[in-house]
């Protein structure tokens, strides 16, 4: 080894470590992001189906189930995120809250992913997050009249 190389594994050793390092600690900061619209996703509907099964027609409901799943997420941090909640119904798809209706809620959001910037004027990078939550109608309502 010569005199003047002296102290160049220490610097390759740094640099290499910064170049292996960022990256891996953006993968873990996106994967703990992910996991936070997930869980966000995933409680928000389940309290909008728990909300639209209580709901005293389909037009109240389709309001809370939304005003509710809206709130879920924004408990888990993630307000002013996209959110599209879907309501189905099965054997009566015109009237839900009639006879043994089961019904299906989807709510479909998405997360930036972090440290990325707006790439080529089309936006943020994202990751589309959904869940779906079937319920009977009954299953929430209390049975009176015996």
């Amino acid at each position: 080894m010569r005199y003047d190389e002296r102290g160049s594994g220490l610097v390759e050793m740094v640099w290499l470590s910064l170049l292996l390092l960022l990256p891996l600690l953006w993968v873990v900061l996106s994967v703990f992001e992910v996991q936070r619209g997930s869980f966000g996703v995933s409680g928000a509907v389940r309290a909008a189906a728990r909300a639209y099964a209580l709901a005293p027609n389909d037009v109240v409901g389709e309001r809370r189930a939304r005003a509710v799943a809206e709130q879920a997420l924004a408990d888990q941090g993630l307000s002013g995120v996209p959110v599209d909640v879907t309501v189905t119904c099965s054997p009566y798809p015109r009237n839900c809250h009639n006879g043994t209706s089961v019904i299906t809620v989807r709510v479909s959001s998405a997360v930036a992913l972090p440290l990325l910037p707006d790439l080529f004027g089309i936006g943020r990078p994202t990751f589309a997050l959904d869940a779906e939550e079937t319920v009977p109608i009954g299953r929430y309502q209390e049975v009176t009249g015996r």
